[in-house]
């Protein structure tokens, strides 16, 4: 049984569809759920559902970090908050992963003073699962860490690696630098430099710079940046996304035969649409930290929780992090850089 810790506060939809996603999860063979936050709020949304006799405790937590939040100021004065509560259930082994939808920099702060970074790895990296034509592509870091050095984008790129290979079976996965030009010698120096550490690492099948174009492409199955860079092509896809669905339904409405076409086209715009929905993926797992830890879109539904629920389950069952405890003394050699 793997049981993971779920902070019920966190999100746009807490606490109602978080009970909804928890329920269903709970639902699934091989997992409990421990529900985080105010107790009395908790059971009374639980009795509301007939929730009772699943897989499923409630663990008091009666502080709440908002949105808005200082994520450290959040860390330091709110002891008893859902996420800090829920991060020292892993830490204590009575979990074994975490997942909020709450405050994502709030989350990473938490991880990084409860949990600790694992041995000879400096930043956490937050990764996100996108639908590409040729599969999924994982893009680290989308946010965790804004600053990088060209190690820490070595060792992104080792730790996405293993997150591919482990929790989605995909056997050596493409690995590509996201850069303003294929060549070598474009980017910056962190990002020129991290080209030769790639280079020049073993274990990594790395097929050199990726630019923006390549990325729904498919090129590669992990690109790797640093957290500036990579939020900002995360809330670029995700804005892009809602214009063309917007464009697409102002088009439909705007004439009879366009309505017919949209009613004949209607399976397989559902079916594009899913393809491209986070509530598929659940959500951006934290990699480089003592835990197994999984941040949800703020906007996150049940079935988004339900998701990420399961994405934290079946990386604790595939031992994602001992494989990840191998990423520091594997570059080790080049922290220098």
């Amino acid at each position: 049984m793997v049981t993971i810790a779920l902070d019920a506060m966190g999100g746009d939809q807490a606490p109602a569809a978080v009970v909804d996603g928890a329920l269903e999860a709970a639902q699934e063979p091989g997992v409990e759920v421990l529900l985080v936050g105010p107790q009395q709020l908790l059971r009374q949304e639980l009795r509301q559902r007939d929730g009772a006799r699943a897989r499923l405790r409630v663990v008091h937590a009666p502080e709440v970090v908002g949105m808005g939040e200082s994520p450290s100021e959040a860390v330091r004065h709110k002891r008893e908050s859902s996420i800090a509560v829920g991060m020292e259930l892993v830490k204590d082994g009575k979990a074994h992963g975490f997942v909020s939808a709450g405050n994502s920099g709030a989350v990473v702060a938490a991880a990084v003073m409860v949990l600790g970074l694992l041995p000879g790895v400096d930043r956490p990296a937050l990764g996100m699962v996108f639908r590409t034509v040729s599969g999924p592509m994982l893009l680290l870091d989308v946010g965790a860490s804004v600053a990088c050095r060209p190690h820490d984008l070595l060792q992104f790129a080792l730790m996405g690696s293993l997150y591919m290979e482990r929790v989605l079976s995909i056997p050596r996965p493409r690995v590509g630098l996201l850069s303003n030009g294929e060549e070598e010698s474009k980017g910056t120096a962190a990002v020129k430099a991290a080209h030769r550490l790639l280079r020049q690492q073993a274990g990594i099948n790395f097929m050199g710079n990726v630019e923006g174009k390549d990325l729904p492409k498919g090129v590669v199955q992990v690109a790797v940046t640093d957290g500036f860079t990579g939020n900002i092509v995360l809330k670029t896809s995700e804005g892009m996304s809602e214009l063309f669905y917007q464009m697409l339904g102002d088009s439909f409405a705007s004439a009879p035969h366009f309505a017919f076409a949209g009613f004949i086209l209607k399976p397989a715009l559902k079916e594009m649409a899913k393809s491209l929905d986070y509530s598929e993926y659940g959500g951006a797992p934290l990699l480089g930290v003592r835990g197994a830890v999984v941040v949800a879109h703020g906007r996150s539904d049940a079935k988004a929780i339900k998701n990420a629920v399961l994405v934290a389950k079946h990386a604790a069952e595939v031992g994602l992090l001992p494989a990840l405890q191998q990423v520091g003394p594997a570059t080790e050699a080049r922290h220098q850089n």
